[in-house]
């Protein structure tokens, strides 16, 4: 069976060097790619979602094979249905759909039904392939659609899906199709939409369904969330991380009815003992206002000295952020210490963070090498070194590849302005290196 596309020309470019040109826009090529085991994405117009969808898929190392769980919008065929055969048609050119694989998981699940209705004029799994095949021409698909059932249903095919995967021993990543909050406010869109990602964050099935139904969640995929959850967890999954999040009212500035877009990251690599260190003081701060002692038995990283920044993010965007230019402290484990909780609690910027939104941050520290002079700005390089600006006692310090931030002279000038220092005030300038772990 050939699948044809049905939101071409509507949800996206029917044009293929448009869609081509579109997708550009709103990926990020340099992003720093991850071995993930799965991840969610949304699925609207792409004027609308494209940014969030563009950031996540960018930030993922691609595999052979996506197995694309997505709600089934148009109540058509099979409840839970799966595609074994054929050609999934797009703009940008013919995907064809992994049988060996579909075959398998289909045998192995009590649930799923060979159905291609189901899938005929559904949106959620086709939006989903341009962003893939711009990274991956060849990228190979197996899709499924879930309308009605149960908790039970939804962890017991993710469940088969992982069986499948193990017995023929593929690598694939396993996406979730889904829009979260639908025609709400900006504001109750986003209470909504924190409690699912917080649940989502943790790993924890059961609660997202809690949420979704207790909370009235307008989330169309979250069934598809569910099974990619109870795969991924089969599959060794350990962590889970909010690449962005934002709503079509970001877009549209009308934020009185929005939709919700969140881009998530599930991996199964262990969390680095900074990133760790930097997440226990905070949760230890935030619950007890106590401050952690450094571990007994130092990592290689921690027994140094030198400057440290810690950074907390919420829902994709920035939410503290504090350090030091220079070692403050005997090592960086007790750098990190200090700066953790100042990151948190006393960033001038933002209120202190409180216990109900730990389980919605993520970390990242910096490490710092000790600053160099530099003659002038033809000897900087915002994506590879941070920057200091210096004027007598005043010092302005910006960290390297950060977003937003591509040119010397706008790293310049952000660290004046954090300096106070005026732009005709002549200058002493300094580059650093840093070793980024999150």
């Amino acid at each position: 069976m050939i699948k044809h596309p049905v939101v071409a020309g509507q949800f996206y470019p029917a044009s293929a060097s448009q869609l081509k040109a579109m997708i550009k826009t709103l990926v990020d090529e340099e992003a720093e790619k991850r071995e993930v085991v799965g991840l969610v994405s949304p699925h609207a117009g792409y004027v609308y979602s494209g940014p969030v969808a563009g950031a996540v898929i960018s930030r993922i190392k691609f595999k052979d094979t996506f197995i694309i769980l997505g709600p089934n919008h148009t109540g058509k065929g099979k409840p839970m249905s799966i595609m074994t055969e054929g050609v999934w048609q797009t703009p940008l050119g013919d995907v064809a759909i992994d049988s060996e694989l579909g075959k398998r998981i289909l045998a192995n699940s009590s649930h799923l039904q060979q159905d291609n209705a189901a899938h005929q004029y559904e949106h959620s799994i086709e939006v989903q392939l341009p962003f893939l095949q711009y990274f991956r021409p060849d990228i190979r698909i197996v899709p499924i659609t879930l309308a009605c059932g149960n908790g039970a249903a939804y962890r017991e095919i993710g469940k088969e899906i992982a069986r499948s995967v193990r017995e023929l021993g593929q690598e694939v990543v396993i996406m979730a199709s889904s829009d979260m909050t639908h025609y709400e406010s900006q504001a109750s869109a986003q209470q909504k939409d924190q409690q699912a990602i917080d649940a989502m964050l943790r790993l924890d099935e059961d609660e997202l369904l809690r949420r979704v139904k207790e909370l009235d969640i307008s989330m169309c995929g979250y069934a598809p969330t569910v099974c990619l959850i109870s795969a991924a967890k089969e599959l060794g999954a350990t962590a889970a991380e909010l690449v962005r999040y934002q709503t079509s009212g970001d877009i549209t500035g009308d934020y009185s009815s929005v939709v919700g877009y969140a881009g998530i990251i599930i991996t199964a690599v262990e969390i680095h003992p900074l990133v760790q260190l930097a997440k226990e003081t905070v949760e230890t701060y935030v619950k007890k206002g106590k401050v952690p002692s450094p571990p007994k038995e130092l990592a290689l990283e921690m027994k140094e000295k030198a400057g440290v920044f810690v950074s907390l993010h919420k829902l994709g965007g920035l939410r503290g952020c504090i350090g030091t230019f220079e070692p403050a402290a005997p090592n960086v484990a007790e750098e990190i210490i200090n700066n953790a909780i100042s990151a948190a609690t006393r960033d001038p910027r933002f209120l202190p963070v409180v216990p109900e939104e730990l389980a919605q941050l993520n970390y990242s520290v910096d490490v710092l090498t000790a600053p160099e002079p530099v003659k002038d700005e033809s000897q900087l390089d915002p994506k590879k070194y941070g920057v200091i600006v210096e004027y007598g006692f005043r010092r302005g310090l910006l960290l390297p590849d950060l977003a937003g931030v591509d040119t010397v002279d706008h790293q310049i000038d952000i660290c004046r302005q954090k300096a106070g220092i005026a732009p005709d005030e002549p200058i002493k300038l300094y580059r650093f290196k840093v070793n980024r772990y999150r």
